[in-house]
């Protein structure tokens, strides 16, 4: 569910981050592990207990004897003692650790169509980074099915591709680096997405876009997720909101649409006005964000009308 509101990018300390990620009363997996001998001790404990200050002495005095601290990002069974696949109680989040080409990764996700703002960034190292994505209504399978997309799409680790993963709690130091790195988050949206969201899948049209003429496939979108007049509007409200020169916004537009529209500039500075007057609508009202949802789902059926 998104607001058209601007969101302020705020940098998060490790307790803020884990109320941001969960429910006070979920059980969350923290793991430490030792860099000098492997040794590896996982806590299983709610929400509201790891973000306290006794829980962040505790990883504080790990960290400084030389321990990586990692969170788990969906939360666990009631009663489960481990991080299985079958004891994860729903899943919350979609990820991507970008440990090659980070920078440039990262920029490709935030400039993109097909993936929503992303809720949450982390710095990990120099130049590695990283992204999540509040989600809900996601089943296990999917969810593991669109991490692997996601991962081929923007070059992120393969092998952080499954539900069961810990990522880096930030406010601590990486002692993978020989120079210690304290690894940094920023909140940069506060919206929660579903599978509609993205349109990133196994015949992604922006790998087409890369293949030969020879095999390149077609244009399609699957049943399940949004029209690409829906993306296309909301990628335009996300950077117009954020910032981004509408003219850039058009010309990105355009350039995506430029096989499947008659006049793509035409279509793109349609799409990118219209969503200027809506969010303009939206600053000069101050909506609430119960009224602002309502109109997102008028929103979506207007969008059947445009070119």
């Amino acid at each position: 569910m998104r607001s058209d509101i601007p969101f302020t990018p705020r940098s998060l300390t490790a307790s803020e981050y884990v109320r941001e990620l969960f429910e006070p009363a979920d059980n969350v997996a923290i793991l430490v592990r030792k860099r000098s001998t492997g040794q590896t001790v996982q806590r299983i404990a709610k929400a509201e207990v790891i973000a306290s200050p006794g829980f962040q002495n505790w990883l504080a005095n790990q960290n400084a004897g030389g321990s990586d601290v990692f969170v788990g990002m969906n939360p666990i069974k009631e009663g489960a003692y481990n991080r299985t696949k079958e004891n994860i109680k729903n899943i919350r989040h979609v990820y991507l650790d970008l440990d090659r080409n980070g920078d440039a990764s990262l920029d490709a996700i935030r400039n993109s169509i097909e993936v929503p703002a992303p809720n949450f960034v982390l710095d990990t190292s120099p130049g590695k980074h990283q992204v999540v994505w509040k989600v809900n209504a996601v089943t296990q399978e999917e969810a593991e099915s669109l991490l692997h997309n996601l991962a081929n799409q923007f070059g992120g680790d393969l092998a952080a591709t499954d539900s069961t993963r810990v990522l880096r709690l930030p406010g601590f130091a990486n002692h993978k680096l020989s120079e210690e790195f304290i690894v940094q988050a920023r909140q940069e949206s506060d919206a929660v997405y579903t599978l509609r969201d993205f349109a990133i899948h196994e015949d992604s049209r922006e790998k087409a876009r890369h293949l030969s003429d020879r095999e390149e496939h077609p244009r399609t979108v699957p049943s399940h997720h949004k029209s690409q007049s829906e993306l296309d509007w909301a990628y335009a409200k996300r950077a117009l909101a954020r910032g981004d020169d509408p003219e850039v916004v058009i010309q990105r537009i355009a350039d995506y649409r430029s096989e499947d529209k008659d006049d793509p500039n035409y279509y793109a500075r349609h799409t990118v006005t219209k969503a200027q007057a809506d969010l303009h609508r939206g600053t000069a009202t101050g909506r609430t964000r119960d009224s602002q949802r309502i109109e997102d789902h008028q929103l979506t059926e207007d969008q059947r009308e445009m070119p």
